[in-house]
């Protein structure tokens, strides 16, 4: 499996070509699964683990590693198809989730497969809203259901929503301005989604959220044929970089290669994390980045584009 993971930074370029490389996985269940190997540090043995006392249940214990203590998360159990018979013959894939390292308990590892983000579909209607995943995809015939991991780990630790008091009296100092109040958020993770609004509806903007990166450039665009300025309607957009049909990087290069609408302004926002991703960021023209989740982090972001907007000599 060395292999499989050997130089993957080196294949990540294709991300800002609106590609992505799936790790393919299956659970005790069956059912086979993908996540983006950008997550993915690495992939071991379980190790031995020890159980910790009023644990959430779909813990199933610690293990110390080279990389320091790591909660090892029983995936199986966690979206709700039962639990892992003996965690010792499992195998563990390490990731990084909104800056912090998780290990998820998986049965066996299939492989690594090259596909477009078109390829990557919304889960079908009428699943309901119990459902752990953010898209599905088909690999040589066979469903592959991407699970949206965000949304299991904000059950098992959820992130902190408060933000800074002295935030929210900064951005009502604005009031008054003529700079719109609206934001746009482009993610496709509900809970994801759901942080953004619930952060932004507490400095008084209002958000308007969309599923995947085509949405958004299919919105702009059409805003963009009827006349209307984006950056005159929106104070930013608030973009996550996975998505399916289309991914953050591609959907920032289009608008911003497009005179129309090209003075927006994009703050990528996203779990995945490092040095790569700021790089591409760059290269792809988004105005700022920051990782998933920090209320404060977010708000002090869009408080600082709100401050520039309403300078003096401000366009």
């Amino acid at each position: 499996m060395s292999k499989l993971l050997h130089n993957v930074n080196q294949r990540t370029q294709m991300a800002g070509e609106n590609r992505l490389e799936l790790l393919l996985f299956r659970l005790q269940n069956g059912q086979l699964y993908g996540i983006n190997v950008f997550k993915v540090k690495k992939i071991i043995p379980c190790p031995p683990l020890t159980q910790f006392p009023y644990h959430h249940p779909h813990i199933v214990g610690v293990a110390n590693t080279m990389d320091g203590s790591l909660p090892i998360l029983d995936m199986l159990s966690a979206i709700q198809s039962g639990k892992v018979s003996d965690p010792r013959k499992q195998q563990v894939i390490v990731c990084e989730y909104n800056r912090k390292m998780q290990g998820f308990l998986v049965d066996k590892i299939e492989n690594i497969v090259n596909m477009e983000w078109s390829e990557i579909l919304l889960p079908p209607k009428g699943i309901g809203h119990r459902h752990y995943l953010t898209s599905v995809t088909r690999y040589e015939g066979r469903l592959v259901e991407i699970i949206d991991v965000e949304k299991v780990i904000s059950e098992v630790t959820p992130a902190a929503e408060e933000m800074n008091a002295s935030i929210g009296e900064d951005f009502s100092e604005l009031k008054s301005s003529e700079v719109p109040r609206k934001v746009l958020v482009v993610d496709d993770s509900v809970v994801a989604r759901n942080q953004i609004k619930r952060c932004l509806e507490k400095v008084e903007l209002e958000a308007v959220l969309l599923k995947d990166g085509r949405q958004a450039l299919e919105h702009l665009q059409a805003m963009a044929d009827e006349g209307q300025k984006p950056w005159e309607e929106y104070l930013l957009m608030i973009s996550d970089i996975e998505m399916p049909e289309m991914d953050g990087y591609t959907l920032t290069r289009q608008v911003k290669q497009d005179p129309r609408m090209q003075e927006l302004f994009i703050l990528m926002h996203t779990s995945l994390s490092g040095v790569f991703n700021e790089s591409m960021v760059k290269k792809v023209g988004a105005d700022n980045f920051i990782a998933k989740f920090d209320a404060d982090e977010l708000a002090l972001a869009v408080l600082d584009h709100f401050r520039k907007r309403t300078a003096p000599g401000a366009a």
